[in-house]
């Protein structure tokens, strides 16, 4: 795909991997049917976003930055998502829980299989 975009485009091969790669909204990996953030900003990190980023991995056997081996989840984190009152924060295909502690992580996933 890459090398056609660069055919189309007239750029060159290394300018289009360049874009690809930079930016988080573009994989060459495949990715998850739905995709988890969990913010990782530092109101987020005090109030315990590490924890719950553990907990995600565990319950889907995966580390940040992976997809499942089915493909229903990739999961990802992110430095600030701005609502930093709602600390720990994770958005699900663009919904956002706010204050979310490891004791909810498995009802929450449970929603999106």
């Amino acid at each position: 795909a890459l090398v056609e975009l660069s055919q189309t485009l007239g750029a060159p091969l290394s300018q289009v991997y360049s874009v690809a790669t930079f930016f988080k909204a573009f994989s060459l990996e495949p990715r998850g049917r739905h995709l988890i953030n969990v913010c990782l900003g530092t109101a987020c990190h005090v109030r315990g976003a590490v924890r719950v980023l553990e907990a995600i991995e565990r319950e889907l056997d995966i580390k940040a930055s992976k997809t499942t081996k089915d493909l229903k989840f990739t999961l990802e984190t992110v430095n600030c998502v701005g609502c930093c009152a709602l600390g720990p924060v994770v958005i699900i295909d663009g919904e956002y829980y706010g204050q979310m502690k490891t004791d909810k992580v498995r009802a929450l996933l449970e929603n999106y299989t």
